[in-house]
């Protein structure tokens, strides 16, 4: 007797004596397996007393990917082998449907994603304390020269060289959270975390809240930055941010329409200041809506662009003049 089907996980086999008490025994526990059997009564060429098992696993009954992996080990078959088979027929069969980009996308984000502990908090009171951060590029946190240029020139402009005034931070893009930690830390009583990946908020932006003990004063919203400018009543209806850090992958923006929305936007008010990462070659303007760009530094290859009200920038010019008359 041969027990075949259509495969959908590459084959198991068992060996069985031909006695109809072992064969129904070991039907019955096959039976209550989450696995599926189709069976055939048609014979096949083998050797007498043993018979072959072919099953397949079917969507729905039970099986998560680790257990198919186990099962595979453990009847000695690689347990990566189907892994990379069904996602190199998913990636191909994505490509005939004309979703090639989405389904190897969606592959990609099934990766096994781990995390380090490379960044720290600058200043305030969690100073010196160790964040989590992606291993990888997929997440670019903010260079820490450049993150602490950027607070070092906020609170020199905002009148208070010592920390920030109590205030709400908006943290675009925010990744590890790295951004609206610092500010809070310097003195910031709130800050709202913009981040669309799940996976990086619950193992990493969340996690980086709950060590420095901010998450009480802490508000994410994992959507898309653009739905949360077009949105933004409904994500922060308290009227325009103290503070507004961008941070956005560089090659996935278009600065020009990035920039623009953010000035229309009722987040943004005549006493904002907004910090601006952005990468080389790329043309910035010199205003922000009611906002004029108070500074711009080069490190590297990224830049740091600052933009606030007009009395920032009077107080800057006065504040050279002054050094330079003394």
């Amino acid at each position: 007797m041969a027990v075949s089907s259509s495969l959908i996980l590459s084959p198991l086999h068992f060996n069985f004596i031909a006695n109809n008490k072992d064969i129904n025994k070991n039907l019955s526990f096959l039976s209550a397996n989450p696995l599926i059997f189709n069976i055939s009564s048609k014979p096949t060429n083998i050797n007498k007393g043993s018979s072959i098992v072919l099953c397949s696993y079917k969507s729905g009954s039970g099986l998560t990917a680790e257990d198919k992996r186990v099962l595979r080990e453990r009847y000695g078959f690689d347990p990566n082998e189907y892994i990379s088979e069904a996602k190199n027929e998913r990636i191909k069969e994505g490509k005939k449907q004309g979703k090639g980009k989405e389904v190897v996308a969606e592959e990609e984000a099934k990766v096994h994603r781990t995390t380090h502990k490379l960044l720290q908090v600058l200043g305030g009171k969690a100073k010196r304390k160790k964040l989590l951060s992606p291993k990888g590029m997929d997440v670019r946190p903010m260079m820490e020269v450049v993150k602490g240029a950027a607070f070092d020139i906020l609170q020199a402009a905002d009148g208070c060289p010592a920390s920030l005034r109590p205030g709400r931070w908006l943290d675009l893009y925010s990744g590890t959270g790295s951004v609206g930690i610092e500010a809070i830390s310097r003195g910031c009583s709130e800050a709202h975390f913009v981040e669309m990946d799940p996976w990086v908020v619950s193992n990493v932006l969340r996690p980086n809240l709950e060590w420095t003990g901010f998450l009480d004063a802490s508000v994410i919203h994992p959507v898309r930055v653009e739905t949360f400018l077009e949105q933004a009543d409904r994500f922060a209806g308290n009227g325009p941010f103290d503070y507004i850090s961008v941070t956005p992958p560089y090659t996935q923006v278009d600065y020009g329409m990035l920039m623009s929305q953010i000035s229309k936007s009722p987040l943004v008010g005549e006493n904002t200041f907004i910090v601006m990462e952005y990468p080389l070659r790329t043309d910035m303007l010199d205003s922000c809506g009611c906002l004029v760009k108070i500074k711009d530094r080069r490190f590297g290859r990224t830049h740091l662009a600052i933009y606030g009200p007009k009395w920032a920038q009077k107080k800057r010019k006065s504040d050279k003049t002054l050094q330079n008359t003394t």
